[in-house]
């Protein structure tokens, strides 16, 4: 059973939705998903986490049961929306994880706030989005839906993120959840979150510990992986085989064993430097 949904709200006034399970007192990870997406695209990762985890999935603005303002999807907006979160909740650093667009806000977030970002984990990501013949078309769809935005176009936007079986009845859960956005949401998404995020230039400013996956199927994210690589300092990169886009709904059960696996090493080097000083 998936924990309660909470809520806070930012110092502007939006009230982000979230979920959290595992020990407050340890170490924290935030996950942070794509477009159009809610927490509940982790759903299938957290039963999997190390319970001494602190786990939090928010729904970031204009997505799932948050506030959908007009403005403020710039990803350097949604990055602070994610300072502004974690000072709510008394949170001074985590891992910040992020999938596909969900990616490009950790990027920014970890570039902005060096000294919040305990690790990153970036997930399908990209650091530019606008230039690949895919997402661009895609984004064309988007530009000319509608109210109320077609069943059938999410569908095929959903199930275009997977290569490996998912159950159905959590793609429908997904579909659902992207059906919550009117079309101005959308189209501020995917013109601002998606199309405007660029941190080409920028890769060399991560100080946090990195950590790429991404699966050998995805076909908007797996060419970008080596140039992130080469520009991320120390970069770590694992690949899925057989995995799509979504690799944490294709691998829940892995996905959250690499996370785990980062996240604990991360805080023991933690301990040991606060021991040694």
């Amino acid at each position: 059973m998936l924990p309660a949904e909470k809520s806070v709200r930012l110092r502007d006034g939006t009230r982000l939705a979230y979920i959290e399970s595992g020990m407050p007192t340890r170490t924290t990870v935030v996950m942070l998903h794509g477009a159009t997406d809610s927490w509940r695209s982790f759903a299938p990762v957290l039963p999997h986490l190390p319970p001494l985890l602190h786990a939090i999935a928010p729904s970031q603005r204009g997505h799932g049961e948050s506030d959908r303002p007009a403005a403020g999807y710039r990803t350097e907006e949604m990055a602070a929306d994610l300072a502004d979160f974690l000072d709510a909740r008394s949170i001074r650093r985590a891992v910040i994880v992020g999938h596909s667009m969900g990616g490009s806000v950790a990027l920014r977030f970890a570039i902005d706030h060096p000294d919040r970002t305990l690790g990153l984990v970036l997930a399908g990501a990209r650091a530019r989005w606008a230039d690949h013949p895919e997402v661009a078309a895609l984004s064309e769809e988007v530009f000319a839906t509608v109210d109320p935005v077609d069943r059938r176009f999410v569908r095929a936007f959903q199930a275009s993120t997977v290569a490996q079986p998912v159950p159905p009845a959590f793609i429908d859960a997904m579909v659902a959840e992207s059906l919550k956005l009117p079309a101005r949401t959308w189209h501020a998404v995917f013109r601002e979150a998606v199309l405007g995020a660029d941190e080409t230039a920028r890769l060399g400013r991560v100080r946090a510990p990195t950590l790429l996956l991404c699966g050998d199927r995805d076909t908007l994210a797996h060419d970008a992986q080596a140039a992130l690589a080469r520009g991320i300092p120390g970069a770590l990169r694992l690949t899925y085989r057989g995995a799509g886009h979504a690799l944490h709904w294709e691998e829940p059960a892995r996905f959250a064993a690499d996370l785990g696996a980062f996240a604990t090493a991360l805080s023991e080097e933690r301990l040991a430097d606060t021991l040694s000083a």
